[in-house]
């Protein structure tokens, strides 16, 4: 049995379960060994990662495993966090975002029928980054927030005012964008294929 193989499964393990965790009995029964010897293999990386002085660490919550980060390190996140210049953007935000700049005020719902697909993540990314604001609430069932850009997001792509947008795309063919994407997406997972 190689147990550096087995560390290496099992920290995957943790990396993917996030902060939900994931128990020694999952463990064990995802790798295939007793669940002591989990525990053990657990204790040893953790043994492991502060002899490296690595900036992550495993702890249990809840009876599960999960990797954070150090605490003493915590200054350095928070400087992460509170610049949202110097963070990238995943793609969901960012169509997130032009769909708010260009439609703006507008309810979450309305952002998710155009984009097709849920965008509250996004949504609590471009909030927390500052780049956009809650202004107000729709009129109607439930008054839903209405979500608009920010000064924050003017600085952020360098623009005076929102009129200097460019503008968007006229008579987008829907479908033929998907039929597009479908294509590329399809030509890319058969390079990694072969």
């Amino acid at each position: 049995m190689d147990y550096d193989k087995l560390k290496g499964v099992i920290e995957g393990l943790l990396f993917i379960s996030g902060d939900e965790g994931i128990d020694a009995k999952q463990i064990s029964e995802i790798i295939e060994v007793p669940e002591e010897t989990v525990v053990d293999l657990i204790e040893d990386m953790k043994a492991d990662f502060r002899r490296a002085g690595r900036g992550i660490q495993i702890v249990e919550v809840a009876r599960a495993y999960q990797l954070t980060t150090l605490p003493e390190h915590a200054p350095y996140f928070e400087r992460l966090a509170s610049s949202p210049s110097q963070s990238t953007l995943s793609q969901a935000a960012l169509e997130t975002l032009a769909i708010i700049a260009y439609k703006q005020p507008i309810t979450r719902s309305e952002i998710e029928e155009i984009r097709g697909v849920k965008c509250e993540k996004a949504l609590n990314t471009l909030l927390s980054k500052q780049l956009i604001r809650e202004a107000g609430r729709a009129e109607g069932v439930g008054r839903p927030i209405l979500y608009a850009t920010t000064k924050e997001f003017l600085e952020h792509f360098g623009l005076r005012e929102l009129s200097d947008l460019p503008e968007p795309p006229v008579n987008l063919n829907i479908e033929e964008a998907r039929m597009e994407a479908s294509a590329l997406f399809g030509k890319a997972e058969e390079t990694t294929s072969d």
